[in-house]
Formats: C-alpha cells, sequence, structure tokens
C-alpha cells in the first residue's frame, strides 16, 4: 500500500503535516478529509518506491538507509505490541503509524499488507529486501516457536547494543579527527599561501639557501602547480584500493594486514570479536541451528580472516566437533574466547558465554580506543608543532643569515 506524505490545515486552523497510508491519492484525500485536514500538498513518499524494491540483503546493523536506531526503536515497539496482546495486522498499522522514518514507515506498511493477504510476518520481512538474513531469521524463528514478543526483545536489545558501541567509539574519535584536518589545513595555507609570499625575497639573496627551506619552497611550487594532478593520482589510488577490496585475494590480504597493525590490529579484532560473539549468542537464544547462526554471524565480524576461521569451525561442526577446537587452531581467536566458548560448550550455557564474550569485548574496545586516542592527541599536536616550526625556520634563518652579513 502507498504512503502519501501531507501538508494541510486542520478544522483547528494550525497547520498540519504528516503520511498517511492509502490504496491511491483520491483515498489519501477522502481519509484526510474525513479526519478534518484541509489538504494544500499530497505527494507520495519516497518510502513507498523503497518498499517496492527487492534489493539484495546486506548484513547488520547497516540497512539501507534506514538508520538502527530507528530500527531498534521500531523492534521494541513491535515487542510491545505483541506482547500486549495485539493481533499482528494490527500491532503493524500502529507501528506504521509511530514510526518517524519515512522510509521504514513505507516499509512496515508493505510487510503489514503482506501479512494481511496470508503471508508470514518474516516471508513479509525477506521480500521487503530491506531487513538483514539475520533479522529475518530470528522472526522466523520466533514465529515457529510462539515466542516472536522475546525475539524482538532481543533484537531490539542486539541493535541497541551495535549503536551504543558504534557511538562510542566514534564519539572518542572525532576530537582526533577534527584535529588532524584543521592541523592538515593549516599546512597548507602556510605552504600554498605564507611561503610564496616571501619566495621570491629569499630566491634574491644571492647565498645558498639550507636544504629544509629548497624543500619547502620546492614543495609549494609543486602544490600550487601541480595540485590538480595530485588530486587525480590519489583518484586513482582510492579506485584502485576499491577495486582491489573487491576481489576474495585482495580483500583477504587487507583484512589480514588490518590485524598485523600494531595496536590498531588488536583494536581490529577486539571489534571483530565482539560483533560476532553478539550476534552468535543472540541467534542462538533465538533459537537459529548452530551451523546457520555460524553461517550468518560470519558476515558481521566483517572481516574475511576471521570470516575464513568461523567457516571452518563450521566445517568442523558438521563433522561432530566442537566449536572452539578449530577456533583455537586458526590462531585468530584469544585463547579467552576460545576457552570461555569451550566451557559454554561443556555446560550447555553457550549463549551466556558468548554475550560475557561480547560484554567483555565491548569494554576492552572502548579502553582501547581511549587509551589510542589519549596517544594521538598530543602526538597531533606535537606533529603540527614540528611542521610549522619546520616553515618558520625555513623562513626566518635565512632572513636571520641576511641581516647578519648587512650588520
Amino acid at each position: 500500500m502507498p504512503v502519501y506524505a501531507y501538508k494541510g490545515i486542520d478544522a483547528g486552523g494550525k497547520n498540519a503535516r504528516g503520511f498517511v497510508d492509502a490504496d491511491s491519492d483520491r483515498s489519501a484525500r477522502s481519509r484526510l478529509r474525513r479526519d478534518g485536514i484541509f489538504l494544500t500538498d499530497l505527494s507520495e513518499s519516497a518510502a513507498s518506491d523503497a518498499a517496492n524494491e527487492g534489493s539484495p540483503r546486506f548484513s547488520m546493523p547497516s540497512l539501507r538507509r534506514i538508520g538502527a536506531t530507528d530500527l531498534a526503536l521500531a523492534t521494541r515497539q513491535l515487542a510491545t505490541l505483541v506482547g500486549a496482546g495485539i493481533p499482528l495486522v494490527e500491532a503493524l498499522s500502529a507501528l506504521a503509524e509511530q514510526v518517524e522514518n519515512s522510509r521504514l514507515k513505507g516499509v512496515i506498511g508493505r510487510v503489514r499488507d503482506r501479512v494481511n493477504e496470508g503471508a508470514s510476518l518474516a516471508d513479509a520481512m525477506a521480500a521487503s529486501g530491506t531487513f538483514s538474513e539475520l533479522y529475518v531469521g530470528l522472526i522466523r524463528a520466533g514465529e515457529a516457536g510462539g515466542a516472536l514478543e522475546h525475539v524482538c526483545e532481543r533484537l531490539a536489545d542486539y541493535l541497541e547494543s551495535q549503536v551504543r558501541t558504534r557511538s562510542r567509539v566514534i564519539s572518542i574519535l572525532v576530537y582526533p579527527a577534527v584535529m588532524f584536518f584543521v592541523a592538515m589545513g593549516v599546512v597548507t595555507v602556510l605552504v600554498t599561501v605564507v611561503i610564496p609570499q616571501i619566495t621570491s625575497l629569499l630566491e634574491s639573496l644571492n647565498q645558498p639557501l639550507p636544504w629544509y627551506t629548497v624543500m619547502m619552497i620546492g614543495l609549494s611550487n609543486a602544490l600550487r602547480s601541480w595540485w590538480w594532478l595530485i588530486l587525480i593520482g590519489f583518484g586513482a589510488i582510492a579506485i584502485g584500493f576499491r577495486a582491489l577490496l573487491r576481489t576474495d585475494a585482495g580483500r583477504r590480504r587487507f583484512d589480514g594486514f588490518k590485524l598485523r597493525v600494531p595496536i590498531f590490529g588488536k583494536l581490529t579484532r577486539q571489534l571483530a570479536i565482539a560483533r560476532f560473539t553478539r550476534t552468535f549468542s543472540t541467534m542462538l537464544s533465538g533459537g537459529i541451528p548452530i551451523v546457520r547462526a555460524l553461517e550468518i554471524s560470519k558476515h558481521v565480524a566483517n572481516n574475511q580472516v576471521i570470516a575464513d576461521a568461523l567457516d571452518q569451525a563450521k566445517d568442523a561442526i558438521t563433522e561432530g566437533a566442537s566449536i572452539s577446537a578449530p577456533l583455537r587452531a586458526s590462531g585468530q581467536f584469544p585463547p579467552l574466547v576460545t576457552h570461555m566458548i569451550d566451557v559454554g560448550e561443556r555446560s550447555g550455557e553457550l549463549e551466556a558465554m558468548l554475550a560475557k564474550v561480547s560484554d567483555t569485548y565491548d569494554e576492552q574496545v572502548e579502553n582501547t580506543v581511549t587509551r589510542v586516542t589519549a596517544l594521538l592527541e598530543p602526538l597531533l599536536i606535537l606533529l603540527m608543532v614540528f611542521i610549522v616550526l619546520l616553515i618558520m625556520l625555513s623562513t626566518l634563518v635565512p632572513l636571520l643569515e641576511l641581516t647578519s652579513a648587512i650588520q
């Protein structure tokens, strides 16, 4: 069912705007007229087109133009409505009216229509092309086990935890990133604006210039004369790098390199393990078979090397082995992770152990990012001071030598 965005004036003479779902433009106008709204503008929302697209799936938590925060809130509201005993179609209708994101509103409206036609909720969500395989799989398991409310709550918890982790990392990295770009801007202005103004004076001294002065003058001339070629070069490198990442071998080598980089490699591994264990625990708690849960969870790690290790674990499980043994043999998982997984398997508390591992690594990620940021801030300041000092020496030393010669 299409979703229409409207603007108008209500019975009290106040401006009104919002969204309404209807079979056609005429039906939407009639419905709004019955609600006492005098229309000034009515147009079909882009959310309707998005709901009709049969786009391929992609991994959690990146959903096409729908934020994880919006989806987590909608999932939490759906759990509340279903838990209150409201029929599913009515619950989806109420949810579509509460959601503020126009694209998600259209998707929910389309899902509701398919459910009303007799499809299951999981099939309707899969057909929308918006929800990840993890999301659809858990909803399907919840419907089959009669625990849709609990599954929706687990999904909301999962999405909220992902949002919290990402927000913490981003908030910590914002200041160093801003500082870096400001420093680069200052240096660029000094090299391209300040130095050219005194270059002619330095060259007119008729005496040998220090090597750093010659270097700065050459860098300034290169940036001003060949800036377009430099931009093209960076663009070509970016295009080539993206093409390399599209190949399996290139992606595997790059992901392996990320894991070996000092400091940042440890952070990358911690993030991958936290995502994997959180997703794996959520899917097992939702009743997803362990092999299927591993198959889906490996994509969430967002690292091909880690995914290869999980593929080996999946193959070993199908042959009757445990999970912890192949993960330990891969060398990609720390002893803490494999030991807790082993204990969880033997005690029958694998989901709880995975959740504890995820909580532990979420905290380690935050601590590592905090320490790295605390180290980066003084390093960036020192780098900026060094560059500015070098530029000052490049210009002042020849002038001081000239002054001494005159005296």
